[in-house]
């Protein structure tokens, strides 16, 4: 099945999902100093929500996890401020134009970085078409499948320098998507350089009038190696809470066609 989205032409049968699926085992994904997710029936009294335990005509599970630290997510700039913003009113768009590129970050004392100069060479390499990209897809490198259920914490994971951060949104970037659990240093006492230079927040206690409301960052992606460096159509789906972030399923489009 194709469809056209932005004049550009996709094939609607060949998605390709670089989200993490959130399980209750021990494979699932973890940052944040935090346990596994939890996925388990519901129990009143005798009564278990399970229909292999056979006192329930439907499985009616309890899920508690945080979407910061179990998967694939995305979340707006109420993630770094004072004031409640929700990624269910700032995300209302969901199909764009997006480059995929690979970086290896560079060693800069004890840490890996993905700098701007890095950014700057892989967007001008990269195939372009004739149109804005609006979503950048950062894949790093070394890229084992183990990043799909890779245990952060207390690891010092890659991280993005504040000016690559500031070139990407001076690029007019509105989503960042990032294989990593965070676009910030693990231990960075509470700076937060690249979310605010992405959001072009100054003040977390007073938003400035020239934050960018609607762009948003997703972290924990995992880009397959057989998927080539270029543009493609993002479909970005949350689902619908009303929370600075939310689970995420990010899909790429192969572009069949293209006109200007």
């Amino acid at each position: 099945m194709k469809a056209k989205i932005n004049n550009f032409e996709i094939d609607l049968s060949k998605p390709i999902d670089i989200s993490i699926p959130l399980t209750n085992t021990d494979e699932n994904p973890i940052a944040w100093y935090i346990e596994k997710p939890t996925i388990e029936p519901v129990v009143f009294g005798d009564w278990i929500g399970k229909v292999s335990e056979g006192k329930s005509s439907t499985n009616f599970n309890n899920i508690f996890f945080n979407p910061h630290g179990h998967g694939t997510h995305t979340e707006c700039l109420g993630h770094i401020t004072n004031d409640f913003y929700s990624i269910n009113q700032s995300l209302t768009q969901f199909f764009f134009l997006a480059k995929l590129i690979t970086i290896e970050p560079e060693a800069i004392g004890e840490d890996l970085v993905i700098t701007k100069e890095q950014v700057q060479k892989a967007m001008t390499v990269s195939t372009s078409l004739n149109g804005t990209t609006e979503a950048l897809i950062i894949r790093t490198l070394p890229n084992q499948k183990d990043k799909k259920s890779r245990k952060y914490s207390n690891t010092n994971p890659p991280y993005l320098a504040e000016e690559a951060a500031v070139f990407i949104r001076e690029s007019e970037i509105e989503h960042l998507l990032i294989d990593l659990p965070s676009v910030d240093r693990e231990h960075d006492e509470g700076k937060l350089l690249a979310h605010k230079a992405f959001w072009n927040v100054k003040d977390t206690l007073h938003l400035n009038t020239d934050a960018r409301l609607k762009a948003t960052i997703t972290e924990m992606i995992y880009v397959p190696d057989t998927i080539n460096d270029g543009d493609y159509i993002l479909n970005l789906q949350i689902a619908s809470f009303e929370n600075d972030a939310s689970p995420s399923k990010p899909i790429l489009f192969k572009i069949a066609d293209f006109r200007f």
